[in-house]
């Protein structure tokens, strides 16, 4: 398999865009969320709690009844993004995160034979980058990373004008790098509220919001992991911009401040001087990214 590129500039960005209505698709392993896009609006969304996750054919049934109810005639085509490492040409999804039964699920060839439309499958947080880098806050930056983080540490990679996923969209895995004597997820997603400090991040969250001393103290550390994970994304791709979404992300303004500062210790002070960091705005984004694939 040859590394997927994703062109979107220029003329094939702007047909891309115009005069088309899609059905876009953000499956996670909590929520099913499903928008209708026309014109490069939103014009309808769904959402949904995803029921009888070890049962695949359930989950497959659930997952083409929200479809159809979005679905119209003049739709050109279904975008989706996924928890998961993803066979881009052949549309197979593997080992999808918190959905069991998901192990290999040829979800190109299921869809189309349902709707007889295009359908263009890629993994969640590249449709995250994709979604920021047309409609959000990155909007025509030509080299972007997106962060997600939330349940774990997601990255997807939008590099000098297209998307870079790798030869088995793997690529941007940051989370999985060594770091102490875990990893970089675990202690910038919940893992490090769940697991380290026996909470969540949203009592956390709700704690620092009424000055809780220890809370704040444990955001601020929390950001200086966080500051960890964007230094390994510019020593390994050095974007123009660093994007943070996922639900951990809203609390940004309790761990931001030790986030910055322990980014001032990077050995080429330029790069980070010219780096943008900014929150994400738009809690539709990752449907705009899966409308970007087709």
């Amino acid at each position: 398999m040859v590394a997927f590129l994703l062109p979107l500039t220029g003329e094939i960005k702007q047909l891309n865009m115009l005069n088309q209505t899609k059905v876009a698709i953000d499956l996670g392993g909590t929520n099913i969320r499903v928008g209708k896009i026309s014109e490069g609006k939103l014009t309808s969304k769904l959402a949904e709690e995803l029921h009888e996750k070890e049962n695949l054919e359930a989950t497959l049934f659930q997952l083409k009844k929200i479809i159809r109810k979005a679905f119209s005639p003049d739709a050109t085509g279904i975008g989706i993004g996924v928890p998961s490492v993803v066979d881009v040409e052949k549309g197979i999804v593997y080992n999808v995160a918190n959905i069991p039964s998901w192990v290999e699920v040829h979800l190109k060839d299921i869809l189309e034979a349902e709707f007889n439309v295009p359908v263009y499958i890629n993994n969640d947080v590249n449709c995250f980058v994709l979604g920021e880098q047309a409609y959000g806050v990155a909007k025509n930056c030509k080299s972007v990373v997106g962060l997600t983080i939330g349940t774990g540490l997601g990255a997807g990679i939008f590099l000098n004008g297209q998307l870079y996923a790798g030869e088995n969209c793997g690529a941007g895995e940051i989370g999985c790098l060594p770091y102490l004597d875990k990893d970089l997820e675990f202690y910038s997603s919940s893992a490090f509220f769940n697991v380290l400090h026996k909470t969540t991040a949203k009592e956390q969250f709700e704690k620092a919001g009424m000055g809780d001393v220890t809370a704040l103290k444990r955001w601020e550390e929390f950001g200086v992991h966080v500051a960890q994970a964007i230094k390994n994304v510019v020593f390994a791709y050095d974007p123009q911009m660093v994007v943070l979404g996922g639900s951990i992300s809203k609390a940004f303004p309790y761990f931001s401040g030790s986030m910055r500062e322990s980014l001032n210790d990077f050995p080429y002070p330029k790069s980070m001087e010219k780096l943008r960091i900014n929150l994400s705005e738009n809690d539709d984004i990752n449907l705009f990214g899966a409308s970007m694939l087709i």
